[in-house]
């Protein structure tokens, strides 16, 4: 036999080996990375078993799966590739934006459809647990979220009484509900302050005040101590800021509470008081879609009404909306007036297609939640019921329904309206979606 046959043994008991060697290293690393997830999987079990720690341990295992069997692969079939061969292995991507989407649709198809109808609502605690004034949560609340477990619940000043008692509250109320669950309040400063107002903090200046020194720094100064002081307490959610420009100087409805009269100024303002929010962790949502500040009337009282025409408000009205929507307003609240150059008729803003799904999400591309004005207001009671408000209100493309006159009664409406098909499960798990995107996208960055 050659010295040339010789090295050629040698070189193929060499490869032999070390295959051999990658392989017993490949099933070891298995074996420890099984171990691993198997105990950081009854870990999360054991800790409560979330669908975000679920799918996190989920994806690792598969990953680490995937990992493994490759590793095993290549070394079986090394020896048929030539050792100066340089070969690539493409792995697609998974990014957080696909771990949130597969986050909120587990959640979702685990989810009644009774529990479904209920998560799209935000309503009082008191409209909850039906009691005349709440002030803590406790076992009623327990009962109630457990019976209706509602999107959200929103707090005006009769239910805050001092720091420790509506932070204690919120915590009690997140703890009880078996869902992520919006807390929300009015908070824009100056006239519409309900936690300022009962804890009785420093006032910050009017929108209409903060609007005049045309700083958008201002603005972000001002919502960066609003959404501070929220999230202490346990708020997730403020319905702020107001995105309407003023321009009809008698509308009392919303005064000072508009940055201005000057659309570009106010969106500036808007887009500023959006990204202070955010970053405190408080979701901002914009209000009133598609600009209330024209409108005759005030909604409290009665269905006001603008006679702006849709290229007019592309020019004023819905500037303010597209700088929050790009500055990452995740949510918009749509107004109780009517808007006949848009819609036709005298059909509120708030149940019309034309408006949300026409004018909001396809012409100005808006994926984020809609949600409702209150629908208890007179603008809307005094010309539907609750439950017909409520499925209008869907059916138009809204995705949350805000203080229904009658709780139990739109909720029950809504939920036949499924279930006879008058609106799709589809059409509900879509606009569920929406929310939980929102609420698990915290948990997802950290």
């Amino acid at each position: 036999m050659s010295d040339l046959e010789f090295q050629d043994d040698d070189k193929r008991e060499y490869r032999r080996k070390r295959r051999i060697r990658n392989q017993i290293l490949a099933y070891v690393s298995l074996a420890l990375v099984l171990a691993v997830v198997g105990v950081g999987a009854f870990v999360a079990v054991r800790a409560g078993g979330n669908a975000l720690e679920k799918r996190k341990q989920q994806r690792l295992e598969e990953e680490a799966m995937a990992q493994a069997a490759e590793e095993m692969q290549t070394t079986s079939v090394e020896e048929a590739v030539p050792e100066t061969e340089e070969t690539t292995t493409e792995v697609e991507e998974y990014t957080e934006e696909d771990l949130l989407e597969e986050v909120v649709n587990s959640c979702i198809s685990e989810m009644s459809l009774e529990d479904r109808v209920a998560g799209l609502f935000i309503i009082t605690p008191e409209a909850l647990t039906n009691v005349d004034k709440a002030v803590k949560a406790g076992d009623g609340t327990k009962e109630a979220l457990d019976k209706y477990p509602v999107g959200g619940l929103v707090y005006f000043e009769q239910n805050i009484q001092s720091k420790d008692q509506i932070t204690e509250m919120l915590a009690n109320t997140v703890s009880m509900s078996k869902y992520p669950i919006f807390l929300a309040v009015d908070e824009e400063g100056d006239s519409v302050a309900r936690v300022a107002d009962a804890l009785k903090l420093n006032k910050v200046d009017s929108c209409a005040q903060i609007g005049e020194t045309s700083d958008p720094n201002n603005a972000y100064e001002v919502y960066k101590e609003i959404g501070n002081y929220l999230c202490e307490y346990g708020f997730n959610l403020n319905f702020a800021p107001v995105a309407d420009v003023l321009t009809n100087p008698n509308n009392k409805a919303i005064g000072t509470r508009s940055f201005g009269s000057d659309a570009d100024n106010v969106s500036s303002m808007v887009a500023s008081s959006v990204k202070a929010l955010e970053e405190t962790g408080v979701t901002a949502c914009l209000k009133h879609f598609p600009g209330q500040g024209n409108a005759d009337g005030d909604t409290h009282e009665e269905l006001a009404s603008t006679d702006r025409t849709l290229e007019e408000m592309r020019e004023t009205e819905l500037k303010p909306f597209a700088a929050g929507i790009e500055a990452g307003a995740k949510m918009i609240m749509v107004g109780h007036f009517a808007v006949p150059s848009i819609t036709g008729d005298n059909t509120s803003a708030s149940l019309s297609k034309k408006v949300i799904t026409d004018v909001l999400r396809e012409e100005m591309g808006y994926n984020g939640v809609v949600i409702t004005d209150a629908l208890n207001m007179s603008a809307i009671s005094e010309y539907y019921d609750s439950s017909q408000a409520c499925i209008m209100a869907l059916k138009a493309g809204a995705d949350m329904l805000l203080m229904p006159e009658n709780f139990e009664e739109a909720y029950e409406g809504v939920l036949a309206a499924v279930k006879d098909g008058t609106i799709s499960e589809a059409r509900i798990n879509d606009s569920l979606a929406r929310v939980y995107r929102i609420k698990y996208a915290g948990a997802i960055d950290k």
